[in-house]
């Protein structure tokens, strides 16, 4: 039997999340990416893996809602790269400065 994962974001999963932009969202969503590689880079595996379980659970309560299948497809092929570039044998040689350029987008696009 696998760990049950318990939810982080309770206070956002409740309502709050949804009525934030896709932009937003996903800026929160590379917050925690963010964490994840610093604390990779410190080498505090166990911490990088919770901030990256965070960033998880944030990215499906962003695809969760979502119809349009061109969003869900990028969204789903986000989830398989940071899944894995973080837990996989990173066969999408995706790197530390991709997942920030990535994110780092949808955080100026928040701000505005």
């Amino acid at each position: 039997m696998g760990k049950k994962m318990s939810v982080q974001h309770k206070e956002l999963s409740s309502g709050r999340w949804a009525k934030m932009s896709l932009a937003e969202q996903l800026a929160n969503v590379g917050s925690e990416v963010s964490r994840a590689l610093n604390w990779q880079k410190k080498g505090k595996k166990d911490l990088s893996q919770r901030a990256f379980n965070r960033a998880l659970e944030l990215l499906d309560m962003t695809i969760a809602p979502i119809k349009k299948y061109s969003r869900l497809k990028e969204l789903f092929r986000v989830r398989e790269a940071m899944v894995d570039f973080f837990c996989g044998t990173n066969q999408f040689s995706s790197s530390e400065l991709l997942w920030r350029k990535y994110f780092d987008h949808f955080a100026y696009l928040a701000r505005k």
